[in-house]
């Protein structure tokens, strides 16, 4: 395992996703409020760090051009349903419900006014991947 050297600059985790958006502020505050994430850092009007549960984002100015970049980022949570209905009430749209899935999860997806779509998931079981078609490599 690498160990990283502590800096009170950066989040205190290994990955690091940095997503842009048209007003840096109100993306803060939408992902505070639908997510519950917490903001760390701002930096100007034009960047902010932002944690939930020992990871990380980085909120950025997106320059006045956002494009949908076909990437999602995944959030494990404690409970879904719960975040759902927190998500919804703050406005997010929501692109799935929650559902069991049989790799032991419950997910839903929900896409943020920066265009971010964002998948939650809570660990419902401990589920062996050969019984859903996984195979474990490492």
């Amino acid at each position: 395992m690498t160990t990283l050297p502590p800096n009170r600059s950066i989040p205190d985790t290994a990955i690091i996703p940095e997503l842009a958006y048209a007003d840096v502020g109100e993306a803060v505050a939408f992902l505070s409020l639908a997510f519950g994430f917490v903001e760390r850092l701002r930096i100007f009007d034009h960047r902010a760090q932002m944690t939930f549960a020992g990871g990380a984002v980085v909120v950025m100015d997106g320059g006045g051009t956002i494009r949908p970049s076909g990437h999602r980022v995944m959030v494990r949570v404690p409970n879904a349903r719960e975040l759902h209905d927190r998500a919804k009430a703050a406005g997010a749209k929501i692109l799935s419900e929650p559902s069991d899935q049989p790799f032991g999860e419950r997910q839903f997806s929900v896409e943020d006014p920066g265009g971010h779509v964002w998948v939650f998931t809570e660990t419902l079981a401990d589920v062996d991947p050969a019984s859903w078609g996984g195979e474990l490599r490492g």
